[in-house]
Order: C-alpha cells, then structure tokens, then sequence
C-alpha cells in the first residue's frame, strides 16, 4: 500500500531520534554526577521492558475493563471479525469498558494477543455503522502496529520527567542542608541534571506526540479502506468529539492510545461555541454542517493553535475529517484504488 511506508519511516525516524537524544542525554548526566554510563544503559532498557510488560496490566486495571465471553454480542462480534479477516490480522480479544463517554482503544503486547476495548457509551450513542467505521480505525493501529511502538516509545519522555522530579527535589534538599556544612557542589550539579532532563523531556515529547498524531491520520485512512465507507468514521469522530467534550471526568492518562482524545474535544468544542455568534453565518444560533466546516478551516488558520497543536496526541477532528472526505471524493470518482490507501494522509 502506497505511502504506508512513510509511516514505518516516521516511526524508525522518531525511535532512532528520541534514542540518540537520550543516548547523549544520559552521557551527559553521567558525566555530571561521575557514574558509570553502561550502567544508565542498562537501567534504562530494564525501564522500558518493565513499561512494556506492564502496560498492559496497567490499561486494564485503570480502566476497568471486561472481557467479552464468545457469543455475548454477536454483532460486534462478527463485525471485528469480519474487518480483521479482510486486513489479514488476527481476531483481537474483545472487552468493554463500563463508561458512557464515546470511544475506543487497543493495547497489547503483540498483534497476535491485542484487546480492542470499546466503551459502553460508544455502543449506544453510536450507530452499527460509525461503530464500524470505529473498528475499521482501531484494526488500523493494529494492522500498523504503531500501539506497540508508541508503548515502548513513550517510556523515554516518561523517565526523563521522572528523573527531572528526582534530581530537582534532591538539589532542593541538598541546598537547604548545604548551607549547615560543605556539599553546595552536588545540589548544584543535581540542579543542572534536572534543568537538562526537563529539556529532554520536552524534545523527546513533541516527537512522540507528532507521532502520535501521523499514526491516527493513518489508522483513519486505513478505515476508510477496509469499511470501504469513509463517512461512517466522520461521521463517528463528530460524534465522539462532542460526546467528549460533554464529559465531566478528567481525561485519562493513556490518551495517546483512544480514538480522540478527551482533552482536545474539549478544548476544540469550548472554542468553536465561545465564538459561536461569529460563525453562525445564518444567524439561527446553531452552527449547521457548512458552518462548522468554515469555523474549523478558520480555527485552522491560527498560529497559536498551531503551536499548541505540537503537544497534542491526536490531530484536530477537523483535519482528521477533512483527509476522510477527500478519501470519499476518490472514491466517488472511481479513481480509489488499494495503491492509493494512504495518498491522502
């Protein structure tokens, strides 16, 4: 599929760059504190197979998951086996999650034992249809298996935030009991570790996020393709965006891995109706689907909007709708093919 390696390229990309700045981020702080860099190494790849293998445990503990018994829903059943088949990956294990906000998530180990998770809320506000479209997306993350890579990856912006807190709390202990007896040198140097490690942390974050949001421009297309119906998942993002932003809960900690991020629906739905009155071009008070196209294209224009976007796991929905109706455009014009998946994105 055409472009698909792109995405392999960005991914190599992304790994070989947060790796090198981590490689030379740990020579410097071993330098600093005079410690044995091999051994920063070797802790460091124990972090990140302890974050791998744990992972797992932890999405299910948090959310509170349940496994589906076979036969238990026979249509979503049928339906995830159906598009697995079709994208030539095996059948996930299936759970629900007891929420009643709107969206959707996979995780696992491997692609041969990965859970597709749906919350409860995406089963009723959702129809058969844009749920479809739903696990046409997920099945992507799967296919491309990015859910893996993002699990291993996010572990380094992890451990540089960690070892941020630890060495700027021991610099802060350290200078207070400087000041009784000698030792002002190691609070200071602790102090500069921690200044380095905040740096890292944000390099390292803004390219597992820019990441993050490619994968999703991807698993989209990858819907569109083997629903061979891309309205089905626009029509579902609209939905879950503002079923989202509706929620009272505070967004979850693994963000990166659901379908939208609650956040982001948050903030995009508050700052469309705080402006609300400039976009309702027919003056009726309600924001009709042309009308909140422009907003979006106008939204889009910001330049502030653009910096904070670097910080975001998932692209805003309306770029992620309109790379789903120029898909439908192609395929309306006959001229879709299975070369050109990804030509959109």
């Amino acid at each position: 599929m055409a472009r698909l390696a792109q995405l392999r390229l960005s991914m190599g990309t992304s790994i070989l760059l947060v790796s090198l700045v981590f490689a030379a981020f740990l020579t410097v702080i071993m330098a600093i504190l005079q410690l044995n860099l091999v051994w920063a190494l070797v802790l460091t790849g124990i972090f990140i197979l302890i974050q791998y293998l744990i992972g797992p445990v932890i999405v299910r503990a948090s959310t509170n998951l349940r496994y589906l018994r076979s036969g238990e829903h026979p249509w979503l059943e049928s339906t995830v086996k159906d598009l697995a088949q079709k994208s030539g990956i095996p059948m996930p294990k299936l759970a629900t999650v007891p929420n009643d906000t709107p969206n959707a998530f996979v995780f696992g180990r491997t692609t041969g034992n990965a859970t597709l998770a749906v919350h409860e809320g995406l089963l009723t506000r959702l129809n058969q249809d844009e749920v479809r479209g739903v696990i046409g997306h997920e099945l992507g993350h799967i296919k491309h298996r990015d859910f893996l890579i993002m699990t291993a990856l996010s572990s380094l912006p992890l451990l540089a935030y960690l070892i941020f807190r630890g060495t700027f709390e021991a610099a802060w202990i350290s200078g207070r009991t400087s000041k009784k007896k000698e030792g002002g040198g190691l609070a200071a140097a602790l102090f500069v570790v921690s200044i380095v490690s905040y740096i890292v942390y944000i390099i390292s974050l803004l390219c597992v996020m820019r990441l993050s949001r490619l994968r999703e421009h991807y698993a989209d297309a990858y819907s569109a393709y083997v629903t061979e119906s891309p309205r089905q998942l626009s029509s579902a993002l609209t939905k879950i965006t503002y079923g989202l932003s509706l929620s009272p809960k505070p967004p979850h900690g693994a963000r990166m891995f659901y379908i939208a991020d609650p956040a982001l629906a948050k903030q995009e739905v508050q700052g469309l109706l705080q402006r609300k009155e400039q976009y309702d071009l027919d003056k009726d008070g309600v924001l009709d689907e042309r009308e909140l196209e422009l907003a979006m294209e106008k939204e889009a224009k910001s330049r502030w909007a653009s910096v904070n976007r670097w910080f975001q796991t998932h692209p805003p929905t309306f770029q992620r709708i309109l790379l789903l109706r120029e898909i439908e455009k192609e395929m309306t014009s006959g001229r879709y093919t299975t070369k050109r998946v990804y030509a959109h994105v």
